[in-house]
């Protein structure tokens, strides 16, 4: 008996170790992408971060293009400029420092889940481990689906919407760098958790918590729920822009259906 306790105390403490370790090279994969990141403050600042701000970006030129094809001059966005301020001493400085955490931690996510998908697979029963590999991979496509959609098609319209949003002429728009970035931190993160709903609907069947029925029954009802989070995450007011924030939501909650289990009988 005692040998037992001291096996399963020698066990416990291995996986501490294992987990240490884990934690550890996820820590030095963010410094280095963090201080990757950091370097290029040129590059990440003015081709990327500041980049909506421009009205040549990709996303207004799309708008053109679509409105040129179905011959509506009103959907393509004119011309657009929007000063951004700094008013506090340090506050460039650690708008660089919080761009590159963000965008490094952006850049380390399919790692992290690499990392935690090595640390569980041992403990996993031979049927989950065929599955578990594929998981890791979709959340991490999800994400990055979630991040682009925020980045190229959510945060323009918002920052077009919210910068040229006026109560009076008499209230210019001053926009706080600060303001500016934690907007697109928000949109990016909060798209990224949200497009990761299929992997969550089918880790919540395979437990037995939900099934293909149940989602199927409320899909009304969901798509009411995606309509509001669309109006709270783009606060425009055209339905162009919540349709195309409310179709991608959508088509990820119809693929939650396909992914999820039929009802055990």
């Amino acid at each position: 008996m005692q040998e037992e306790v001291e096996e399963k105390a020698l066990s416990f403490w291995e996986h501490l170790e294992v987990l240490r370790w884990t934690l550890i090279r996820i820590i030095l994969a963010m410094v280095v992408a963090v201080g990757a990141i950091f370097s290029f403050k040129e590059f990440v600042f003015t081709d990327i971060v500041f980049a909506p701000l421009n009205s040549d970006f990709i996303f207004y030129r799309w708008l053109c293009r679509l409105a040129s094809l179905v011959n509506i001059p009103e959907i393509c966005p004119g011309d657009f400029q929007l000063e951004l301020i700094n008013i506090n001493l340090a506050g460039q400085f650690m708008a660089h420092i919080g761009a590159s955490f963000s965008l490094g931690l952006i850049l380390v996510v399919p790692y992290i889940l690499f990392e935690i998908w090595r640390f569980i697979y041992p403990a996993l029963y031979p049927n989950e481990k065929r599955h578990i590999g594929a998981i890791f991979s979709s959340a991490s496509f999800l994400f990055y689906a979630g991040v682009a959609t925020a980045y190229l098609l959510i945060f323009p319209l918002t920052v077009r919407f919210l910068g040229s949003y006026e109560i009076s002429s008499l209230v210019p728009n001053q926009i706080s760098v600060q303001s500016y970035l934690g907007t697109l931190y928000i949109l990016i993160f909060s798209l990224g958790i949200m497009f990761e709903m299929p992997v969550l609907a089918y880790m919540l069947s395979r437990m037995g918590l939900i099934h293909k029925q149940l989602l199927k029954s409320v899909r009304s009802y969901a798509l009411v729920i995606l309509m509001i989070l669309a109006a709270l995450i783009t606060p425009t007011t055209d339905p162009f822009t919540l349709i195309i924030v409310v179709l991608p939501l959508y088509v990820l909650y119809e693929i939650s259906i396909i992914v999820c289990r039929e009802k055990e009988i």
